[in-house]
């Protein structure tokens, strides 16, 4: 991959890879996992936490080496059977190794290999079988010849192996190849050998067996997945008049009846209500956005957007902005740490940070909640209906009573009470005849 970090944690729509290949696991009903790791193995470990074992590969030495590490794990089941999949493998799904699994134990396999026929197998190991269909083993494209290399059907890298057949063979896996690795295909020959059943499971979706090698397989893949995710949701109800930019991660909800316009990305745990227009050119990430919200030009981090919310352009939505129903947050407003209340009014150029806001309250133009004293954050209070005129600084700890309103260009250091006017500006003094004096304009004589 030419990366730094590991290859398993590249991204495809924004997840990792290895969160992807867990999800399908998972979804296929195991629950007990052991993750090989290479080079940048903490790096991994800390990204899979709780998730699953590991254990650490020291050296690049192949696949079969690399499962070897794993030995004391697989002790554990004995007598059962255990699923090996590569780490960079993201569109398989639990469907397809539960499939491959009800084949393994119905043909009393030894090993199941997960394969798929594709448009472009190069790069990938070639399911190799006799002239009446057996499967009789794996060849890496590197050692094959120019026959073997036109096989479409490739190896996925997943496969169903009883456990103690596993546990034996690994011992009997040479490094006598062209890399001098020792590959696990090579458990397919050594199976047959001694009389065992091998079985290649073809995957009905061919897409289940691509890997991402390098960056140029990364983006075909992520061009793969965008278009699946796409297909789904224009399936099942959203608008998405232009799919230019549109990016939906995998874990994302889309209610029926949304309109995704140019430009917008949903990541993370995104959750979006019925009937809303979100973009264009809008990003939320681990955001939930209520039925009926209009998102337009927004950056949503870890928010909340409740019913009927107007929104944009130009908002940015901090992690734990909470926006009420029918609110209103015009061009270049930014919220972070703070509740917005039923149908309260942000219009323009205001920062609301660290605030409680009520039901009601219009903010004029240019208002700050002065938040931040360069030690401690402190929070305002907003009560119901009030109005925060223009220029208003607001600074906390500081609360403004229902009903309260504050004087264009004030600073508030102290607590408005409830239907009172706060005022806190110097008296105005014009100096006549200034400019003519002092002459503060270029080209004046």
């Amino acid at each position: 991959m030419q990366s730094t970090r590991p290859a398993a944690m590249a991204e495809i729509l924004f997840k990792p890879m290895i969160d992807w290949v867990l999800d399908a696991v998972q979804a296929a009903g195991i629950q007990h996992i052991c993750t090989v790791t290479g080079d940048c193995g903490e790096a991994l470990r800390d990204h899979i936490g709780g998730r699953s074992k590991t254990a650490r590969q020291s050296e690049p030495l192949g696949t079969g080496h690399a499962v070897l590490q794993a030995k004391g794990f697989l002790e554990r089941f004995r007598g059962g059977d255990v699923l090996i999949v590569n780490g960079d493998t993201p569109l398989m799904d639990g469907d397809t190794l539960l499939a491959a699994y009800e084949e393994h134990k119905r043909a009393q396999n030894a090993i199941t290999v997960i394969s798929a026929c594709v448009e472009d197998p190069g790069g990938y190991g070639r399911i190799v079988r006799a002239a009446d269909g057996t499967f009789t083993r794996i060849m890496e494209e590197r050692d094959a010849n120019e026959t073997i290399r036109q096989i479409r059907e490739i190896n996925s890298g997943a496969c169903w192996f009883q456990c103690d057949r596993l546990l034996a063979v690994l011992g009997l896996i040479t490094n006598e190849n062209a890399r001098k690795e020792y590959y696990l295909t090579d458990a397919v020959r050594i199976l047959r050998g001694q009389g065992c059943r091998a079985g290649a499971f073809a995957a009905m979706d061919p897409d289940v067996v691509l890997a991402a090698s390098d960056g140029l397989r990364l983006f075909e893949l992520n061009a793969r997945a965008r278009q699946r995710v796409l297909t789904h949701w224009l399936l099942e109800g959203v608008d998405i008049p232009c799919a230019d930019g549109v990016c939906i991660g995998p874990d994302v909800m889309v209610g029926v009846d949304t309109r995704i316009l140019p430009g917008t990305i949903l990541r993370g745990k995104t959750t979006v209500g019925r009937g809303c227009v979100i973009g264009p050119n809008t990003q939320l990430i681990d955001t939930v956005v209520g039925d009926g919200a209009k998102l337009d030009n927004v950056l949503g981090e870890q928010a909340q957007v409740e019913e009927g919310a107007d929104i944009g352009p130009f908002v940015h939505l901090r992690p734990n902005a909470k926006i009420g129903p029918y609110a209103h947050l015009g061009n270049f407003v930014e919220v972070k740490n703070a509740q917005i209340g039923e149908g309260t009014k942000v219009s323009h150029l205001t920062y609301v940070g660290d605030a409680d806001v009520g039901k009601g309250v219009n903010f004029g133009c240019g208002c700050v909640t002065v938040n931040y004293t360069g030690k401690e954050k402190h929070r305002t209070v907003i009560g119901d209906h009030a109005f925060i005129g223009c220029n208003t600084n607001l600074v906390a700890p500081v609360e403004v009573g229902e009903y309260g309103y504050t004087a264009a260009g004030s600073t508030i250091t102290e607590d408005v009470p409830a239907n009172a006017l706060g005022i806190a500006r110097a008296r105005q003094v014009n100096k006549e005849g200034w400019v003519l004096r002092k002459k503060p304009y270029k080209g004046m004589k």
